[in-house]
């Protein structure tokens, strides 16, 4: 089986937590964003923001996998946000009108605690080579 297109970056800051997702979401890459964001909680993160900027597809699956976190986020006392979605999720979530369930303000607008600290790592354009060190890729099972 291939693996899913989907690299996780994570960045802790007390407990709060910036996840980058890069790639595709998708019913074969779903479990993978659902196991970064239960670590998340397990790791007594209650703030968790989500940046999509560099993710590429997103069907119904993975907002399925963000409704889930943001519930089990909430039940736990915390708060999951999602900022800058790909147009394929802007349309699921304009389609099932739950944006307000999952939408964030604009990551330049997160409290001073992650906003002074180093940007996330993304994937580098093509005409840069920028090593980059995952938190999770690949297979979940």
């Amino acid at each position: 089986m291939p693996l899913p297109q989907l690299t996780v970056y994570r960045r802790d800051r007390h407990n709060r937590a910036l996840i980058t997702l890069a790639g595709e979401i998708d019913l074969e890459s779903a479990p993978l964003v659902r196991a970064a964001l239960a670590r998340c909680l397990s790791d007594g993160i209650r703030t968790v923001d989500v940046d999509l900027t560099p993710v590429t597809f997103c069907d119904c699956s993975g907002l399925n996998t963000f409704l889930y976190a943001a519930q089990q986020t909430a039940e736990a006392g915390g708060v999951l946000r999602l900022h800058h979605p790909p147009p394929t999720m802007g349309l699921i979530l304009d389609l099932t009108d739950c944006g307000f369930l999952l939408l964030g303000p604009p990551l330049g607008h997160l409290p001073p605690s992650l906003e002074d600290a180093p940007a996330p790592a993304v994937p580098a354009p093509p005409h840069r080579t920028v090593p980059l060190v995952a938190v999770l890729s690949g297979d979940v099972r």
